[in-house]
């Protein structure tokens, strides 16, 4: 009975909460919208903000702020992250569906707002493992595509890959002025 009363303590009554808002250019007006909406929520779970995470960018490579929060979930400074939508939160459905679990392997619960999703739930649970089995299908497209590519650019004769580095380019441009007798500096 005390560890029932622990966990329920421990995940729903003083749930550390960090919330996480992005919007894809500064032309886009929602950022104060959702973290309203976000903080309503919080307030009517009986949870504690902890952490309030704004970032404003489309589909980079990195978004710092969410790594931080991440980080923040590792260090246990927070025992949940919540998210407007799923879309704003995972760069791609792979990626998205590493970092969920990620932070299931931790104990984090991850919350988003809008399609309802509580992965501290059974059915929250069984929507990522859908997730993932999606995000395997999405992997294995890709590499389909790509090698598709690939053989069509091979049967036309045109280049395919990664384009010519810089310092792969260095070298023909030198041998093309030294033919012209100048010297290294002058290139």
């Amino acid at each position: 009975m005390f560890f029932d009363t622990f966990l329920f303590v421990r995940y729903f009554a003083f749930m550390r909460v960090g919330i996480y808002a992005r919007v894809s250019t500064h032309e886009q007006q929602t950022l104060p919208m959702q973290l309203e909406k976000m903080k309503e929520y919080i307030e009517h779970r009986g949870w504690t903000l902890a952490a309030e995470v704004e970032e404003v960018g489309s589909g980079a490579k990195t978004r710092p702020k969410r790594e931080e929060l991440v980080r923040m979930a590792k260090r246990r400074e927070i025992d949940a992250i919540l998210v407007w939508e799923l879309d704003r939160f995972g760069r791609s459905l792979a990626d998205l569906v590493m970092t969920l679990n990620e932070l299931r392997e931790i104990g984090v619960v991850f919350v988003s707002l809008t399609e309802s999703l509580d992965f501290s739930t059974p059915s929250g649970r069984a929507m990522a493992g859908m997730l993932s089995t999606f995000a395997e299908f999405e992997r294995d497209i890709i590499r389909e595509r790509v090698k598709a590519g690939i053989v069509s650019a091979r049967e036309k004769g045109k280049p395919y890959g990664r384009p010519i580095t810089a310092s792969k380019k260095v070298l023909p441009i030198y041998f093309t002025h030294a033919k012209n007798s100048a010297t290294w500096h002058k290139i």
